[in-house]
């Protein structure tokens, strides 16, 4: 089969703009508990997009850590998205549920959480997530899979004599949409299309074409 010939028809829902949330944040949340109550698999997976130090669109996928007044994320701040981020802080996620038909656009500013958050949700995870963040000095060049494991035991033999904390390189992002895109398949490629835009201090709904 060539990839040309790949076809799928969507015709599972719709989406009308006179039943959506007034607020995007409130829509998301209610397609997020339907893609949990689906059992999607990973639901909180999605792709960040970012604008490199060369003015080159960089993405790749990461996991959504919470939803507030925005879109919450971790990572390394030295990493290559967290200098993207510092140096221009603007991006735009995409959440995909193919399970569901359903696609998620997001764009807008991005900010560092508090420290304490960052602090709370460290302390959070599992151990060994907590170690790999002082192991991984994440998006640089190294030698071998062997300096990661000499870096990870080193780790684990400092941490075994005093408590963990959460590095000053590490914590949170985040996004504080000002665009929002549902998308939900439809028969035909005739897909519906809401989109959510800040004017103003208010959110402006509208239908786009497919």
């Amino acid at each position: 089969m060539k990839i040309s010939d790949i076809r799928k028809e969507y015709s599972s829902k719709i989406l009308e703009i006179n039943k959506v949330e007034k607020s995007p944040i409130e829509q998301f949340k209610r397609w997020m508990t339907e893609a949990l109550e689906a059992q999607v698999m990973e639901p909180n997976a999605m792709n960040l997009a970012t604008i490199g130090l060369d003015n080159r669109p960089s993405s790749r996928i990461v996991l959504l850590k919470g939803i507030d007044q925005g879109f919450v994320f971790f990572t390394n701040y030295e990493s290559k998205k967290g200098q993207e981020l510092i140096e221009t802080p603007f991006a735009s996620l995409t959440f995909f549920w193919p399970e569901m038909e359903r696609q998620v656009r997001i764009e807008g500013r991005t900010e560092k959480i508090s420290e304490s958050e960052s602090d709370e949700y460290f302390l959070s995870r599992p151990t060994e997530s907590q170690i790999g963040a002082w192991t991984s000095p994440q998006s640089q060049e190294i030698p071998s899979r062997l300096f990661l494991e000499e870096r990870r035991k080193h780790f684990e033999d400092k941490f075994n004599e005093k408590p963990l904390q959460r590095p000053p390189h590490w914590g949170g992002f985040r996004l504080l949409a000002d665009r929002l895109e549902f998308w939900q398949g439809r028969p035909g490629r005739l897909h519906d299309r809401i989109k959510y835009q800040l004017r103003d201090g208010q959110w402006n709904i509208a239908r786009l074409a497919p």
